[in-house]
């Protein structure tokens, strides 16, 4: 169904657009510094969640209604950037209040994964990847379209678990001249 040569594009486009830091990946190494590695994980779960959300929009169609919407795009862009905004004010506020022990109990996982969700929903770079990039990867003549959309959206969701998780990870290893 996919061509092999469009699929090899496709991978090597998600890994640049993965690996290039943005709203997502900043929240990733943001949890795990202030958190904790399974903090850094959930928030990395909760993203790949959201990514979920924009594959399942490409797949019916809902993306096409942003593309041909600019109200609609500029809400999704300006609601990402304020959710952004106020994690931003909020962690500052909550470090002058507290120490970093209080800070780390007082976040759920719950709210770690949630944030991580509407991080991604929000975030327009990763909608703009879907409604004008992913397309480009889909073979009309195979029939199928919503069907190659959904597997392209997966595919790059599992790159982003593994590349998340890894940061999450690597993030709080410590250096082996730390010992």
């Amino acid at each position: 169904m996919l061509n092999v040569t469009h699929l090899n594009l496709f991978c090597i486009a998600a890994i640049v657009l993965i690996i290039t830091p943005g709203p997502d990946m900043l929240y990733v190494i943001a949890r795990s510094i202030g958190q904790g590695k399974i903090a850094g994980i959930v928030s990395a779960l909760g993203i790949c969640v959201g990514i979920l959300v924009h594959t399942l929009a490409a797949a019916i169609g809902l993306s096409a209604l942003l593309m041909t919407s600019a109200l609609a795009y500029n809400i999704v862009k300006y609601a990402g950037a304020a959710y952004l905004i106020y994690l931003g004010i909020r962690t500052i506020l909550s470090r002058e209040e507290q120490n970093t022990f209080a800070t780390r109990q007082r976040i759920s996982l719950t709210t770690t994964f949630s944030q991580g969700v509407l991080s991604n929903v929000l975030n327009p770079k990763i909608a703009l990847f879907f409604i004008a990039f992913l397309p480009q990867f889909v073979d009309t003549t195979q029939g199928g379209i919503a069907l190659q959309i959904a597997i392209l959206g997966l595919i790059f969701d599992a790159m982003t678990i593994f590349c998340f998780v890894s940061v999450a990870y690597l993030i709080c290893t410590p250096k082996l001249n730390e010992y």
